[in-house]
C-alpha cells in the first residue's frame, strides 16, 4: 500500500475539509473513528441512518472529481435505503483513468475495514451496466461487475493502513463509466483478523449468520459495523437459537482475533436428520489481476443447547480441516488459519463423528475471503508532497490523480519514475514544457532528490531561478528556455554547466543574466564603477575611524579598572537612598547593585544605543572584566517604569534557566532606575526575520526550529518549574534574543505575573497589557489571563517564524497572521505560507507539523490549546524530521547571521512599548476559524 498520500497537504488539509463533518468522525461507543459517506449527496447535507444510527455525510470533502446524480425514478421504492438514491460518477472515458477518494487522519499502521457500495439504478439513463476496477492506494482491490440495475454490489476489504491517509480509487477499464453509491471506513482492533498484515489484505467474498431471520446484523450489534447476512434452508437445516449471551472464551486467543457479535452467535443450524451432514459452498471470483485468487475462511461455533454432546469434523473439497471438535455451551470459538488451494468452487462439509456424537453437527456463522497483496510501495512521500504542491500551484489538469508513479501503468503524464525492488518509487523526470505555467518557479522542485531531468521550457514563468535547484544531487538536465525569468543564474548551476555535469538551457529569457553579461543596462556601467570607487573611499574612512575608536576603547577600559568603585562606597550609597527604595518595596536582591556613576563608566557615558521602548533606552556596555552587557535605563518620561522595573527585578532574581535572559545587576540610585543584563550579540528574532539589517532572512529552517524550541522551553520553565508559576504576558519575536551561537533566550519580564496557586484556572487583571497582535482573545476581551494566554502568543510567534511575516499584515487590508495563514493552509497551500527566504530548503513534513502546532496554539477556546510542555514535545519532533533530512550543523549558515556589530536599531531586552489595550481605541480582532476547527479534530495535541 502507498507509503504516502497523493494529496500533498495531507494532515492539515483534510482536518480542515472534515471540520464541518466532525460528526462523521466520532459517534458514540465503538464507532469512534467511523467515516460514513453517501456519495452524490449534496454538499453540507447529512442524516442519521435509521438502522445503524450512524451519521452519513456528503462525499464532497473527500474527492474533487466526478459529478453527482440521482438514480432513475423507476428504481426508487418505498423500501429503498436512502444512501442508494444518489451516486457519484466519473465519466472520464480514457482508459486507466483514476478517480479517488481520500480518507485522512488515519493512525499509521492501523487495521481498517473499508466498504464500497454500488447501486446503478440507471442513473445515467443509458441502461448500460459498467465494469471497473477498485484500488486501495496503489494495490488492486477488486473488479466491480454490476449485474443488475436495481441490486446492491458491495466491495469490502480489511487491510493495514501504513500511512496517515488512505485512498480508494475507481479505475476505468473501458467497460463503462465508474460510479459509486457509498463508502465506509471502520477502524478495527489490530488483534482482529491476524491474517491481515502489511503485505496482504482480505477481500470479503461472503459473511453469513446461520439460522438467523431475514435481518442483517450491523452496528450497533456489531461494534465494527460488519454486515452479517442471514442464511437458513428450512428444507435441510433446523434453526437453533438462544437469548442467553454468547461470550468469548478468554483462554482461546482465536476468539479474540475475530470477536463475532453475541447476537450472531445466538443462532445456529443443524441438519433436520441426525444422520445428515451440513453442506454449503462458495464460488471463486477470478479477476484480471488474480486469475487464480487465494482464499481463506473463518468458521464460528458455539453450543446453544444444554447438556448435549456434539463431536464433528470439517472438510473442504474433501480435505480435512478439523476433527473430533466439541463446541462449548454459550462460548464462541473461531476456526481459521489456513489458505485454501485454488478451486473454482469450495465445498464445506461438517459431519458428526459416528461413534461418539449424540447429536448432529452445528455451525453459527462463517466468513470467506480472497487474499490480495498490499505489498506494493507508493511513491516516496517527499516526492508525493512536492508534486501535489506543484499540481496545486500551477492548476495542472492532466491525469494527475492519486499516486504519481504507482502502479506503473497509471504513472502521471509528464513524469518518469524509478522503481526499486525493495523501496518506494522516486520521480526522476518531470516534463512540464508548454504547460501554460505562470508565476515563479516553485521551490518544491528542489524537493525531488532523485530527479535527473526537469523541463519547464516555454511557459510564462517569472522571477528568479531558485537557489535551491543547485542542491539537487542527481540533476543532469534543466531546461528553462522560453520563459520570462529575470535576475542572475545561480553561479553553482553555471559552474556545473561549464564542467559538463549539467545540461542547462535558458535561452529566450531576455531579463536573465549569466556570468558573461551584466544584469544592469550598458549605459549605467560607468556610474556603477564610480559608485564602487566611492564605496572603497568610504570603507577606508570607516576602517580608520574604527581603529581610532578601538584605541579609545582600550584607554577607557584601563581607566575603568583604575577608577573602580569601592565596596564601602556602594554600601554608603545604598543607605543614602534606602528611603526611596522602601517606598516602592524594593527587596534585597542577590544580583550586583550598580550606582549611576558606574553605569556611566560601563556605557562610556551612555554612548551606544542598542534599543528604545516604552520603559526607556538600552545601552551597550562593558564591565571592568571585559564582560559585555546591556543596560536598560528607565526614561524620565516613562509612565509605567517604576512598577515594571520592580517586577522585573524581583522576578529575575527568582528564575534561572538557560533559555531566559539573565540579570547581572540593577541600579536604584535616587531617581535613576536601570537593569543590567547579559549581552545577546545577535539581537532579537524579529529583526532576524524581517528587520532592516543585512541579516534579514538568513535563518535556516533548522535554526528557526531550534530557536522556537528553546524559547518554548523557557516558557515551559515559567509555567511548570517555577513556584508559583509565572505568566510572561508579552511573548513576541522582539522579546526572543539570540547570542553569538543563535541560542535563544526569552527576555522582558516587566509584565510577568504569578499564579497564587497551581489550581488557579485564571487570573483576572485590572487592565490588559501586552502587544497588539499577540493577545489571546479571552485576555483581550475579558481580561482573563491563563497559561494558555502565553501559548496563544507563542503560536503567533511560531507563525512568524514559518512565514517571516508580522502578526498583523497591512496589505491589502489589516489581517492577523492566524487568519492569513489558516486560509492558505486550509487550501493545502504550504508553499505560499513558508518564508521565501528559506528558498525551499526544508523538510515539508516538518513545516506542516510546525504549522499545525502554531494553529492549535491559537485556537479560540483556551482549553483547546496545548500546554507549553506539549508544544516543546511537538517542536522536538519537528526538529527531528528536519535533522533527518540533513546532517548539517545548526550553525552551518551562521556566517550569514553572526559576526557583525550589534545593530543600533534592534529593539532588544523587551523595550518595545507594550500596548495597554484598556486605553487604546484600536479594535483587537483575534477571530479566526482555523485554530478552533483543528483543535476539535481527531489529532488534538
Amino acid at each position: 500500500m502507498s507509503a504516502g498520500s497523493a494529496t500533498a497537504p495531507r494532515s492539515l488539509f483534510f482536518l480542515l475539509s472534515l471540520a464541518a463533518a466532525t460528526g462523521v468522525l466520532r459517534v458514540r461507543g465503538q464507532s469512534t473513528g467511523f467515516v460514513s459517506i453517501d456519495c452524490g449527496l449534496s454538499e453540507q447535507s447529512g442524516y442519521v441512518d435509521d438502522v445503524t444510527k450512524l451519521p452519513y455525510s456528503s462525499d464532497a470533502a473527500f474527492t474533487d472529481a466526478g459529478s453527482s446524480h440521482n438514480v432513475s425514478a423507476e428504481h426508487v421504492k418505498p423500501s429503498s435505503t436512502k444512501r442508494y438514491l444518489s451516486v457519484r460518477s466519473f465519466p472520464d472515458n480514457s482508459m486507466a483513468s483514476r478517480s479517488c477518494y481520500t480518507f485522512p487522519s488515519i493512525v499509521p499502521g492501523s487495521k481498517c475495514l473499508l466498504r464500497a457500495t454500488f447501486m446503478y439504478g440507471n442513473y445515467d439513463g443509458l441502461n448500460k451496466l459498467p465494469v471497473f476496477d477498485l484500488y486501495l492506494d496503489v494495490n488492486f482491490w477488486k473488479t466491480v461487475n454490476i449485474s443488475k440495475a436495481d441490486s446492491v454490489h458491495t466491495a469490502e476489504v480489511i487491510a493495514v493502513i501504513p500511512s496517515d491517509t488512505v485512498q480508494v480509487c475507481l479505475v476505468n477499464i473501458g467497460l463503462g463509466t465508474p460510479f459509486i453509491s457509498g463508502l465506509d471506513l471502520r477502524p478495527l482492533k489490530n488483534t482482529l483478523y491476524p491474517q491481515v498484515n502489511s503485505s496482504q489484505g482480505l477481500v470479503l467474498l461472503d459473511r453469513r449468520n446461520f439460522g438467523a431471520s431475514d435481518i442483517i446484523v450491523r452496528h450497533p450489534d456489531d461494534p465494527y459495523d460488519r454486515e452479517w447476512f442471514p442464511w437458513s434452508n428450512l428444507s435441510k437445516w433446523r434453526g437453533i437459537s438462544t437469548k442467553e449471551k454468547v461470550r468469548l472464551r478468554p483462554e482461546d486467543e482465536a476468539d479474540v482475533h475475530f470477536d463475532a457479535p453475541s447476537v450472531v452467535m445466538q443462532t445456529a443450524i443443524t441438519p433436520l436428520n441426525a444422520s445428515e451432514k451440513i453442506h454449503f459452498s462458495w464460488d471463486a471470483e477470478p479477476n484480471n489481476v488474480y486469475p487464480t485468487p487465494r482464499y481463506t475462511s473463518v468458521l464460528y461455533f458455539s453450543e446453544l443447547e444444554r447438556n448435549v454432546v456434539r463431536l464433528f469434523s470439517v472438510t473442504i473439497n474433501g480435505m480435512l480441516l478439523m476433527s473430533r471438535y466439541t463446541p462449548r455451551y454459550l462460548f464462541s470459538y473461531a476456526f481459521y488459519g489456513i489458505e485454501h488451494s485454488y478451486s473454482s468452487r469450495y465445498d464445506f462439509t461438517i459431519q458428526a463423528t459416528a461413534t461418539s456424537s449424540t447429536l448432529p453437527p452445528i455451525i453459527n456463522a462463517a466468513e470467506f475471503f480472497s487474499v490480495i497483496s498490499t505489498a506494493k510501495f507508493g511513491t516516496d512521500p517527499q516526492d508525493v508532497i512536492a508534486i501535489n504542491a506543484i499540481k496545486t500551484k500551477y492548476q495542472v489538469k492532466k491525469n494527475w490523480v492519486s499516486d504519481p508513479c504507482a502502479p506503473k501503468t497509471f504513472a502521471w503524464d509528464g513524469l518518469n519514475c524509478s522503481y526499486p525492488t525493495s523501496s518506494s518509487p522516486r520521480i526522476t523526470s518531470i516534463n512540464m514544457s508548454f504547460g501554460g505555467l505562470s508565476g515563479d518557479i516553485s521551490s518544491y522542485f528542489a524537493n525531488f532528490k532523485a530527479i535527473q531531468h526537469l523541463d519547464l521550457s516555454y511557459n510564462k514563468l517569472t522571477g528568479s531561478i531558485p537557489y535551491a535547484l543547485t542542491q539537487l544531487p542527481s540533476l543532469v538536465e534543466l531546461d528553462l528556455t522560453g520563459n520570462q525569468l529575470s535576475g542572475s543564474i545561480p553561479p553553482e548551476l553555471l559552474k556545473r554547466k561549464a564542467d559538463g555535469s549539467l545540461n542547462l538551457r535558458y535561452g529566450n529569457n531576455p531579463k536573465l543574466c549569466d556570468q558573461d553579461s551584466s544584469c544592469q543596462p550598458t549605459e549605467k556601467k560607468n556610474s556603477t564603477i564610480t559608485i564602487y570607487i566611492a564605496a572603497l573611499v568610504v570603507a577606508a574612512v570607516v576602517i580608520g575611524l574604527l581603529l581610532l575608536l578601538l584605541l579609545l576603547g582600550v584607554r577607557k577600559k584601563k581607566g575603568l579598572v583604575k577608577g573602580r568603585v569601592k565596596p564601602e562606597h556602594v554600601a554608603s550609597d545604598v543607605q543614602s537612598h534606602s528611603k526611596n527604595s522602601n517606598r516602592y518595596g524594593l527587596l534585597q536582591l542577590d544580583n550586583r547593585w550598580f550606582t549611576y556613576l558606574e553605569l556611566e563608566v560601563i556605557t562610556n557615558n551612555f554612548q551606544r544605543v542598542i534599543g528604545r521602548g516604552g520603559f526607556g533606552i538600552v545601552y551597550d556596555g562593558f564591565l571592568e572584566d571585559g564582560t559585555r552587557v546591556a543596560v536598560k535605563l528607565r526614561s524620565q518620561s516613562s509612565g509605567q517604569g517604576v512598577e515594571e522595573f520592580l517586577t522585573e527585578a524581583r522576578n529575575l532574581t527568582k528564575i534561572h534557566h538557560k533559555n531566559l535572559v539573565s540579570l547581572i545587576g540593577y541600579c536604584k540610585d535616587g531617581e535613576y532606575l536601570a537593569l543590567v543584563y547579559e549581552h545577546m550579540s545577535e539581537g532579537n528574532l524579529q529583526d532576524k526575520l524581517r528587520g532592516g539589517n543585512s541579516n534579514i532572512g538568513c535563518l535556516t529552517w533548522k535554526q528557526r526550529l531550534r530557536i522556537t524550541l528553546e524559547s518554548a522551553q523557557g516558557l515551559e520553565y515559567l509555567h511548570k518549574a517555577c513556584s508559583p508559576p509565572f505568566l510572561h504576558r508579552d511573548v513576541k519575536t522582539s522579546n526572543i534574543l539570540l547570542d553569538e551561537n543563535l541560542k535563544a533566550k526569552v527576555a522582558d519580564f516587566g509584565l510577568l505575573k504569578a499564579f497564587n496557586n497551581d489550581d488557579d484556572t485564571h487570573v483576572s487583571t485590572a487592565r490588559v497589557v501586552g502587544t497588539y497582535g499577540y493577545l489571546a482573545p479571552e485576555y483581550a476581551s475579558a481580561m482573563q489571563l491563563t497559561k494558555k494566554s502565553d501559548v496563544y502568543s507563542f503560536g503567533v510567534v511560531l507563525l512568524e517564524v514559518i512565514t517571516g511575516k508580522p502578526p498583523i499584515l497591512q496589505s491589502p487590508e489589516p489581517t492577523n497572521i492566524i487568519e492569513w495563514a489558516g486560509q492558505r493552509l486550509g487550501q493545502g497551500n504550504i508553499e505560499d505560507v513558508v518564508d521565501m527566504f528559506m528558498h525551499g530548503d526544508y523538510d515539508v513534513n516538518s513545516v506542516w507539523k510546525a504549522a499545525d502546532v502554531a494553529l492549535r496554539c491559537t485556537a479560540q477556546v483556551p482549553t483547546q490549546r496545548p500546554t507549553m510542555t506539549a508544544v516543546v514535545a511537538h517542536l522536538e519532533e519537528c526538529l527531528d524530521l528536519e535533522e533527518s533530512r540533513t546532517t548539517g550543523d545548526i550553525n552551518s549558515n551562521l556566517n550569514s547571521c553572526s559576526g557583525g556589530e550589534f545593530n543600533p536599531n534592534y529593539n532588544n531586552y523587551g523595550v518595545d512599548h507594550p500596548t495597554d489595550t484598556s486605553q487604546s481605541s484600536r479594535t483587537v480582532d483575534m477571530g479566526h476559524s482555523f485554530g478552533g476547527g483543528v483543535a476539535t479534530g481527531p489529532a488534538t495535541l
